[in-house]
């Protein structure tokens, strides 16, 4: 199938882009994102500037990151009625999100919400780059592949529980905001999609110790799930199974127990042994 066209504009598929078009369905999601005029937004993938307009209608500040060089004249000139909007050429991977959020928004920006619809092959390393440097982000609202949206809100022993629900949970509350059909889409992708909001929490839900410690464990749990959890922490942390044998038994963890057994508070409990 060829891709469909916008003006001179070309949809890339290798890039996954899939726009919504509804208005009234973009000033919901807009709502959802929980922007106020005291918030600064960060957006990821903004394709046309649809949902770039309801956000700028609510927030003091938009930033806008588009992968895409050939929709920057077409985003200069969609938002060029909206004064507090900057559009910004740029690889979110290849970006150090950090020191960006600095540069565009200055010691101004006291509140900082984001919102981005991501394409599906890259969603969970996205996500996972947002959660890590932009801590100060009170919000997160981004459309996901349905899938991945039960991932994140997955408990133990179910399907899809791995490394992306441990560390979302543990520093944010989860809501599947909106379901929202393939055929919202143009073109429409290949399978339903959920706008999720993640709200950062105060503190996170339990006590993991030293955080670094928290997130090697839990990646490291999930590499070779048909390994046991010793076997992991024996690979992971270079012990010898009676010490990764002595962890276990302190933090009250069964020594046959697999990773998609244990919940965020017993990897917690483990976190704090092992640091």
């Amino acid at each position: 199938m060829k891709p469909k066209k916008h003006g001179a504009f070309h949809q890339k598929h290798s890039l996954g882009q899939n726009f919504i078009e509804d208005e009234a369905l973009l000033n919901r999601l807009a709502d959802l994102s929980l922007m106020t005029k005291e918030d600064c937004a960060l957006e990821i993938g903004p394709g046309f500037g649809a949902l770039t307009k309801p956000l700028a209608d609510r927030a003091k500040q938009v930033v806008s990151l588009e992968i895409d060089k050939t929709l920057i004249p077409i985003l200069n000139v969609t938002l060029e009625h909206h004064q507090n909007v900057r559009v910004v050429c740029g690889d979110v991977m290849r970006t150090n999100l950090t020191e960006f959020v600095r540069s565009e928004f200055g010691d101004a920006c006291t509140s900082l919400r984001v919102a981005a619809n991501l394409p599906y092959y890259i969603t969970t390393d996205v996500l996972t780059k947002l959660m890590q440097e932009l801590p100060q982000a009170k919000s997160i609202a981004v459309m996901i592949q349905k899938e991945v949206g039960d991932k994140l809100l997955s408990q133990p022993r179910e399907e899809g529980y791995g490394p992306l629900a441990v560390l979302a949970q543990y520093h944010y509350e989860i809501t599947r905001a909106l379901d929202v059909p393939a055929a919202c889409f143009n073109p429409p992708p290949k399978v339903d999609s959920s706008f999720m909001l993640l709200e950062r929490l105060n503190e996170p839900r339990f006590d993991a110790g030293d955080e670094t410690v928290f997130i090697r464990l839990v990646r490291g749990a999930f590499l070779m799930r048909r390994k046991t959890l010793m076997n992991n922490l024996v690979s992971s942390f270079s012990l010898s199974r009676e010490q990764a044998g002595e962890y276990l038994e302190k933090a009250g963890i069964p020594l046959q127990a697999r990773a998609e057994e244990l919940s965020l508070e017993q990897f917690c409990m483990l976190s704090r042994q092992l640091n």
